[in-house]
């Protein structure tokens, strides 16, 4: 989510969308609402605004259908119920199945086993490459029920939540995945939020709700949201917010988090709305002890991916084709050099040179096949499980301070992770939590924390509030060279009569010197804001 403004003043200037005319343009709060069809993106042509909810109305919300194959039609707003688990009792067997033959390296054994079914080139019985080929599948299904198992436990955990939603003119306390699109929530102060919502009013000074979306884009620093200043107003107390039905027109969901466009009709006026008045779902409300939203959008949509890998030794497929294909054409000139000079055999060849090199073929591909042995896939397979079990154990990825060990949440971690060629990170604040730790320093000539003792070692952080003690800071004699050292990491102090820019030691001699030490520790050891 980006930093942008909430709306708490009549009017207020926003940065244009890149691709737009001007720098910057006007929005009045009252008067402007987008029309029927707006930008879905920069550059893009246009995308309809055709989600439409209303306040406190369910029965006017599910009134409305979409269509998904000829006459079938569903609801289109979803309850709030999240499903990232791919498989239930009735659809594992045949989905499984599907994901585990979209790996080439099985559709490559499968193809080997209808070859040996075939007595002309058969070379071994069927049945003695398609048991091994059970226990494949097996153990892979195996594996992804276990790890889907504890994705139903996580999806059921998430959804029974607790939350607070207005039901008829009180607060009552239901689970997340009894959440609909138009219901009104109530979020307290450390509440993450269960739904991509419009924040309505906040006990906070002009309706503003601090949020922390580290969950969401990994930013652990809060971001400011604001609902508009006539719901600030109007809906001060739960009886207003029970006859609240103000509809809100938007686009419909997708994945552009810093994006948001529509309005609020209400009172025969319309609001228009940007992602300042949004709260996203798996944001934390922080700093705020009570705001109150609408909620837009609910439920998540189910994965789309599947973790079967399409080049999964495709590479060695294709050689052993085109080894295959070489002996083949090879076998067939030596035929035909054999028959021209060997006429009165070709009663033992009666077959055509074509169909003895097709049938070749397909011999050389099965006496090729040991070079991608089954027996490797299933040993990576022990392999993976290993590995995940190991990572549970990591003591070196045990996380202290909050007693967080690491948790590998599927067998196939690592096979994913080996997939990774870049990692991006917009700042260095993400990969060093922005801590910092006090080394040591120099004021006015003399170092402090230099030396390191058994009360403050070397490198420890200022915040534990230990001082260091006079004795153990010196005095750095005068330094021997223009410039101080500073690739050894020692700092002195320059004599007053040095030649280089002239005038700036006295400044800064006389400016160290009015500091005292005492004022210096302090600064140093003070205890920074939560």
């Amino acid at each position: 989510m980006g930093d942008s403004p909430g709306r708490g003043a009549p009017e207020r200037r926003h940065k244009a969308q890149p691709g737009r005319a001007r720098k910057y343009e006007w929005r009045p709060e009252g008067g402007v609402c987008p029309g029927p069809r707006a930008p879905a993106t920069p550059g893009s042509l246009a995308a309809a605004f055709t989600w439409k909810v209303q306040a406190n109305n369910r029965a006017y919300n599910g009134q409305f259908k979409e269509k998904v194959i000829l006459c079938w039609q569903r609801k289109k707003y979803k309850t709030n119920v999240i499903r990232t688990a791919k498989y239930n009792f009735f659809s594992f067997l045949p989905l499984n199945l599907y994901e585990q033959f979209h790996r080439v390296s099985n559709l490559f054994f499968l193809l080997i086993i209808i070859l040996q079914s075939i007595p002309d080139i058969s070379t071994l019985p069927w049945c003695s490459l398609s048991t091994p080929m059970v226990c494949l599948l097996f153990i892979r299904a195996t594996r992804d029920l276990v790890d889907d198992m504890g994705r139903h436990k996580s999806d059921k955990a998430i959804n029974n939540r607790p939350c607070q939603i207005l039901m008829g003119k009180s607060f009552k306390q239901k689970k997340w995945q009894d959440l609909c699109v138009g219901d009104v929530v109530c979020l307290r102060k450390d509440n993450i939020v269960p739904a991509d919502m419009l924040l309505l009013a906040s006990t906070e000074p002009s309706s503003l709700c601090y949020v922390e979306t580290v969950d969401i884009d990994g930013e652990t620093n809060l971001k400011f949201r604001q609902a508009l200043m006539v719901t600030h107003k109007e809906l001060a107390t739960i009886k207003k917010m029970a006859s609240f039905q103000g509809t809100v027109t938007c686009e419909a969901p997708n994945s552009r988090m810093h994006h948001f466009v529509g309005c609020l009709e209400w009172n025969d006026k319309k609001y228009s709305l940007d992602i300042g008045n949004l709260l996203l779902r798996g944001c934390r409300i922080r700093n705020t002890d009570t705001c109150y939203g609408l909620v837009i959008y609910a439920g998540t949509a189910a994965p789309g991916s599947w973790s079967g890998s399409c080049t999964d030794g495709s590479v060695i497929f294709i050689s052993v084709v085109l080894v295959c294909l070489v002996l083949a054409f090879g076998f067939g000139f030596s035929v035909k050099e054999f028959k021209d000079h060997h006429y009165y055999l070709s009663g033992v060849h009666g077959s055509s040179v074509a169909a003895e090199s097709f049938f070749v073929f397909w011999s050389f591909l099965i006496l090729l096949s040991v070079t991608i042995p089954m027996s490797m896939f299933i040993l990576s397979e022990f392999i993976y499980l290993g590995n995940s079990v190991f990572i549970d154990w990591d003591l070196q990825m045990y996380y202290k301070p909050q007693d967080v060990p690491a948790k590998a949440r599927s067998t196939s971690l690592n096979d994913h992770l080996g997939q990774v060629e870049y990692i991006f990170s917009d700042k260095t604040g993400t990969l060093t939590q922005n801590i910092l730790t006090f080394n040591k320093c120099c004021i006015n000539g003399r170092v402090y924390g230099a030396a390191p003792t058994p009360e403050l070692p070397a490198g420890s952080s200022i915040f534990k509030g230990l001082r260091v003690p006079e004795d153990q800071s010196h005095v750095w004699p005068h330094a021997q060279h223009p410039c101080p050292n500073l690739n050894q990491g020692t700092i002195a102090r320059w004599p007053e009569s040095h030649s280089v820019y002239p005038g700036r030691n006295a400044v800064v001699q006389s400016w160290l010197t009015a500091i005292s030490t005492s004022q210096v520790q302090a600064i140093l050891l003070a205890q920074p804001p939560e």
